[in-house]
């Protein structure tokens, strides 16, 4: 009989050793939460920063084209957006077609599926730089029918910088065997047109009046996705919940092992 309080201690304390592991659990999973939370917090504030950089950018005084010397160093944080001016004479000849399609939100009344026109621009003073002249729809990629656009002789062109963009498993892979362009590849461009020395970006022209209205210039894509608050609240929010859940846990267990 005198084993009896010695059993009923030893039912006590099973329960509280039980839950060790599940608040160990609990607790790494909350850090986790945290951490991904915070995470998203240092995100928004490095979107934060990209957005005052890219806005600052483009509607700076345009500034002449980086020298070929500067071109190995050119990165996205320090070039990308930048508003830049270059002269030169366009290669009508070697324009390349890189598909895209143009959305509800675009400005302007050509929408849908269609090609932006990038074409070498040859230089006196320098090497040539591909420029993206703008969009035109599906049954106008044949230079045939925009005749008019395909200005002659010296021209200036202001625009954004941009450098390559980068391979996604959404777009598919170009085919510069088939013509078959899907992202704006510099390098893999000038290659397939023969343009030897070409810059490593392409310039996205300003809009400007086009004669016959094709390519519509000026659709450079400014808008960027800033969806890390909503992230950020989403994790905390669970780390709130998994501590409301595992203190009800832990508080049901310990009364269920006290009253046994």
């Amino acid at each position: 009989m005198s084993a009896a309080p010695d059993d009923a201690a030893a039912r006590a304390r099973r329960p509280a050793g039980g839950l060790v592991l599940p608040a160990i659990v609990a607790l790494a999973a909350f850090l986790i939460l945290i951490g991904l939370g915070t995470w998203q917090l240092e995100r928004l504030a490095w979107k934060q920063e990209l957005l005052a950089r890219v806005e600052a950018r483009v509607h700076a005084p345009p500034v002449a084209v980086p020298a070929p010397a500067l071109w190995p160093n050119l990165t996205h944080e320090a070039d990308e957006y930048r508003r830049v001016r270059v002269r030169g004479t366009f290669d009508h000849g070697r324009e390349t077609l890189v598909y895209t399609v143009r959305g509800e939100d675009a400005a302007g009344p050509v929408k849908g599926q269609g090609y932006l026109v990038v074409t070498p621009l040859l230089r006196s003073d320098g090497p040539p730089i591909l420029v993206n002249r703008g969009f035109v729809p599906s049954d106008r990629r044949d230079p045939a029918t925009r005749a008019e656009g395909q200005v002659a002789g010296e021209v200036e062109v202001v625009g954004l910088l941009r450098l390559p963009e980068e391979a996604s498993w959404f777009v598919p892979a170009n085919d510069p065997a088939r013509g078959g362009f899907f992202r704006m590849d510099p390098a893999g461009i000038a290659a397939a047109r023969r343009v030897p020395g070409a810059a490593p970006f392409v310039i996205d022209e300003e809009a400007n009046a086009v004669p016959g209205g094709l390519p519509l210039s000026g659709g450079t894509r400014l808008a960027f996705p800033n969806r890390h608050l909503e992230y950020a609240l989403t994790w905390y929010g669970l780390a709130a919940a998994l501590v409301g859940v595992t203190a009800a846990f832990l508080w049901t267990r310990r009364r269920g092992g006290g009253s046994g």
